[in-house]
């Protein structure tokens, strides 16, 4: 089995995820509620990277079928953290991209993995990689945008 077209399908989810979330300004959204120091400037950014490691994902999925389902985790990761899970925190907040997250990324997120499971392609260790990869990229936006302004960081410093 072929994991790439289920990858190309997730990058195309998430595209259409990038399209709600500006769309529904969550930027502000991100601001007010889970308090990130967030310019839309970082959005796009950020959202490229996401672009370009779905075509790495697809592309690498013959042979590093843990490494690309990343991806698929990296969605369930983004759908629950900061999607569903904050407009629970919030008593009903909409947050920007929570339909995308609930009707795109949950089931093709759950449903790629399952089929990789299915095919061979992973067990259960390459699933936990899978996740561990995924809640590393996610991760890593956030941190670097916590710690950008830090003494140590900034560059208009003398």
């Amino acid at each position: 089995m072929d994991l790439s077209p289920w990858l190309w399908l997730c990058l195309a989810a998430y595209a259409v995820h990038i399209l709600e979330e500006h769309a529904l300004n969550w930027r502000d959204w991100a601001r007010a509620v889970i308090k990130l120091p967030v310019e839309w400037s970082d959005f796009y950014v950020t959202n490229a990277v996401v672009v370009v490691l779905g075509v790495a994902a697809a592309g690498c999925a013959t042979g590093f079928p843990a490494v690309a389902l990343g991806f698929p985790a990296l969605m369930i990761i983004n759908a629950v953290l900061f999607h569903i899970l904050p407009v629970i925190r919030t008593k009903g907040r909409f947050s920007p991209g929570l339909f995308t997250a609930v009707v795109l990324f949950l089931p093709l997120g759950w449903l790629t993995m399952r089929r990789a499971v299915q095919a061979g392609l992973v067990e259960t260790a390459g699933i936990a990689a899978a996740f561990a990869i995924g809640a590393l990229l996610m991760a890593t936006p956030i941190v670097l945008l916590r710690i950008a302004s830090l003494p140590y960081f900034r560059q208009d410093r003398s």
